[in-house]
């Protein structure tokens, strides 16, 4: 049986990425369930996991060749092309405001958190810190 690929050549990156980081999730799935399985037989405790991870990676090898899938990844691998990436001087610039603003932030929370408890022991209220 010959199994032509839809498109081929189109969306390649995508479709490759997509296999290989399901294959990641699918080969650490097994060995989760070779450890649950682990009192069995060894064909079960390896066996089973084995066939588990093969089955994943047909249907999605499968599914990344439907027309539908396959156009999806290939107009998303096109539009990736056109994004305006940012250069490092301009994230590490952006990452450096975000810090900041966020250590200002916390301050500031942290100083009216200081304030309202030392105003609701002044009028006499109970707080629990």
């Amino acid at each position: 049986m010959k199994v032509e690929i839809y498109k081929k050549g189109q969306g390649k990156y995508t479709r490759l990425g997509t296999l290989i980081g399901v294959s990641i999730i699918a080969v650490a799935g097994a060995v989760k369930l070779s450890e649950v399985l682990g009192t069995q037989d060894p064909y079960v405790q390896y066996g089973v996991p084995a066939v588990v991870v093969l089955i994943v990676g047909l249907f999605v090898a499968w599914l990344i060749n439907r027309p539908k899938t396959a156009d999806f990844m290939i107009a998303t691998e096109g539009e990736m092309k056109k994004v305006s990436w940012s250069n490092r001087k301009e994230i590490v610039g952006s990452t450096k405001i975000v810090i900041v603003t966020t250590a200002i932030l916390a301050s500031v929370l942290f100083a009216v958190d200081i304030l309202l408890i030392l105003f609701f022991r002044w009028i006499g209220l109970q707080v629990t810190t």
